[in-house]
């Protein structure tokens, strides 16, 4: 599984770049069929072009997102296996859970039925 071969360095980018509105908002906005180059990008936001810039290299760090040159504009694009990865990361982290949650209502249940 592509989660497996996952170091722990790059499933932080990715949490950390998930983990803003604003870049969250980028996502979105350059989502499949979407594309957008980073001056249309930073007009819809209360920030500078250089801030977006700053929030989309954060963006392609993780490998969210890729840029492109076309012309003079900087074209973003959402990198959708990479959304993948991090919603497999996110359903492996919530099975592991789901098992420690189990296990602990059994130690729970046979406490309890100790106690009649």
């Amino acid at each position: 599984m592509v989660v497996d071969q996952l170091t722990s360095t790059e499933a932080d980018r990715i949490f950390h770049a998930l983990a803003d509105a604003t870049r969250r908002d980028i996502l979105v906005q350059t989502g499949p069929g979407s594309e957008q180059s980073v001056s249309a990008l930073a007009r819809r936001y209360p920030i500078s072009v250089t801030a977006v810039q700053k929030h989309v290299g954060v963006l392609q760090d993780a490998g969210l997102v890729t840029k492109a040159r076309r012309g003079r504009e900087q074209i973003v694009r959402i990198d959708t296996q990479a959304l993948h990865t991090a919603r497999l990361l996110l359903d492996q982290l919530e099975g592991l859970w789901r098992a420690r949650m189990a296990q602990f209502g059994q130690v729970l249940g046979e406490q309890t039925k100790g106690d009649l």
